[in-house]
């Protein structure tokens, strides 16, 4: 994940924590057998979501490396970049799932890991918002051009031959367009300022007398 390869990232992360808060909330269901008779049926559902989760985390890897890789060869560019929207997506409904497995376990289990299923849910949350913007952001690339003169294959839109692939976008703290520039003052400024203090000078060497 911390690696300098565009993925795993942002997506992977949230599939993984989709997979640990189904995980937690298998714990909870587990524990929850004397206080609910749907435990069972909420453990194998925590289970399949948990699971489910797990094989999310390398196919949202594989599918934005395929989409970078389709750009580079101006080949099949829309249709991997259909699957950098599908994945997320399914991110996000596994996240849901988590999400009312959460709340019908902090209600119905164990009182004891309320807290436990809360946080599940609270996690799972978080996955899910995730992968929406992800879901966004993909769906925001559009089409890949139309392909040019024969010979030309196409290439993503607003890319030039050499460049690098396009990443996921950063969010940029702060508004740039606050931040003001100082500019150097030109030859004739600095001639002026500097009559000026000459000036001043004199005056105060005449009023002194």
């Amino acid at each position: 994940m911390a690696s300098e390869r565009p993925a795993p990232a942002s997506g992977s992360a949230a599939a993984s924590v989709v997979a640990t808060a189904a995980a937690l909330l298998q714990k909870v269901a587990r524990r929850s057998v004397k206080q609910w008779s749907g435990a069972a049926a909420a453990y194998e559902r925590a289970k399949a979501i948990r699971l489910r989760a797990e094989a999310l985390v390398e196919l949202d890897s594989s599918a934005f490396l395929d989409y970078l890789e389709a750009v580079r060869l101006g080949q099949g560019v829309e249709g991997a970049r259909k699957r950098t929207i599908d994945i997320p997506t399914q991110i996000a409904s596994a996240a849901e799932e988590a999400i009312d497995l959460g709340r019908a376990l902090a209600g119905n289990g164990n009182p004891n890991l309320r807290a436990d299923a809360i946080a599940a849910g609270i996690l799972a949350q978080a996955a899910a918002t995730i992968a929406e913007i992800l879901v966004q952001v993909n769906e925001s690339a559009g089409p890949p051009a139309a392909p040019g003169p024969a010979g030309d294959r196409g290439r993503a839109p607003g890319r030039s031959p050499g460049t690098d692939p396009p990443s996921r976008p950063r969010t940029v703290r702060g508004d740039l367009s606050k931040r003001v520039v100082r500019r150097p003052e030109s030859s004739r400024s600095r001639s002026a300022s500097s009559a000026s203090q000459s000036t001043r000078r004199a005056r105060r060497r005449g009023e002194s007398r």
